[in-house]
């Protein structure tokens, strides 16, 4: 019988990695992890292996199915919050600009211009499209007289995976539908 494992090149076979409590590291980005590395935690029994892909791989003396969803054995205690990155920005702001609503061009804006003495921190960057950016310029949101949808906050990292969930990726293998919740059909 056919099965679309078996023709898969390995590269893309990647394992959903779940904490020790069985929940995803993380949504946005997925915490997936290479064949490689996965076949590698598993020898050195650092993860359990929850489900396979049909698809194996040989060496001379042994053969193994590729793990498609593996689970640490150690649980990784989450941090509070998370590190302020452009991309953890966008997705605070859930891809969108704070003054328009644009979700494509996007930079960060100082909310308070750095010229004014405004700092580069959660509480004071805002995602803003590169025209919205460009019309605010060195002023204050209202110096230039535009609103913004939301100020500027400081997320929790149990935040950013909720926002995360919001944009699931365009590959995701049936083993994993168990282990996300996102209301989408899956591909196999």
């Amino acid at each position: 019988m056919y099965h679309p494992d078996l023709i898969r090149h390995p590269d893309s076979c990647p394992a959903l990695v779940l904490n020790a409590d069985y929940t995803p590291l993380s949504y946005y980005p997925l915490s997936l992890w290479p064949w490689q590395t996965a076949v590698k935690a598993v020898f050195l029994e650092r993860v359990d292996i929850v489900d396979h892909y049909a698809r194996e791989v040989r060496s001379p003396t042994s053969k193994m199915r590729l793990p498609s969803v593996i689970a640490l054995r150690q649980y990784v205690r989450p941090s509070q919050h998370p590190a302020f990155t452009r991309f953890n920005l966008f997705l605070r702001d859930r891809f969108s600009c704070q003054y328009c609503g644009a979700t494509s061009d996007l930079t960060f804006d100082h909310v308070v211009p750095r010229a004014q003495g405004g700092r580069t921190t959660w509480e004071n960057v805002s995602t803003a499209c590169a025209p919205c950016n460009l019309r605010k310029g060195g002023r204050t949101p209202q110096q230039a007289r535009m609103a913004l949808f939301e100020a500027p906050y400081r997320p929790t990292s149990w935040q950013l995976q909720e926002h995360g969930r919001s944009f699931p990726p365009n590959y995701l293998h049936e083993s994993w539908r168990d282990w996300l919740y996102w209301d989408i059909p899956l591909e196999a």
